[in-house]
């Protein structure tokens, strides 16, 4: 029972990085004014949802209660934003990769305190899609055609 008990927590951490990078997300796109920039955008943050829902599905399978909030990262990612609110689209896509920096690390640190299907899921599903949603931003960051 420890041991679901400790997954459930790992997992509730990584559902609380994904809230705040939902709420991040939301947050910025008031400050994507480009067509590639908004598609992308739109899309990262689509993913995020997504893994929202996923991680919330797999704490109930596991018998927990999912985290409702973002908790300190949500107050990280507002803080980040509010820097990125006085400069415009660039920087909004800048504190954007930088969150998405720290949720790829999340994942790889914590990753291996999950056992069985619990590790499996996270490391089939939901590290690649990060990877995905990570490479996406940076490529649009670096997107010479950005404001």
């Amino acid at each position: 029972m420890a041991q679901a008990a400790a997954e459930i927590e790992t997992l509730n951490s990584f559902l609380r990085g994904e809230i705040s990078a939902v709420e991040t997300y939301r947050l910025a796109t008031k400050h994507i004014e480009t067509p590639v920039a908004k598609t992308e955008v739109e899309a990262c943050l689509q993913d995020h949802e997504a893994r929202v829902a996923s991680l919330k599905e797999r704490i109930e399978k596991l018998g927990g209660s999912p985290a409702s909030g973002s908790g300190v990262w949500g107050i990280f990612a507002k803080v980040v934003q509010a820097g990125a609110d006085l400069m415009g689209e660039k920087r909004a896509i800048d504190a954007l990769e930088e969150g998405e920096d720290h949720g790829l690390a999340d994942y790889n640190r914590d990753v291996d305190k999950l056992h069985g299907e619990a590790r499996t899921f996270v490391r089939q599903q939901l590290l690649p899609a990060q990877k995905q949603t990570h490479s996406r931003l940076s490529r649009l960051k670096h997107n010479p055609n950005l404001h």
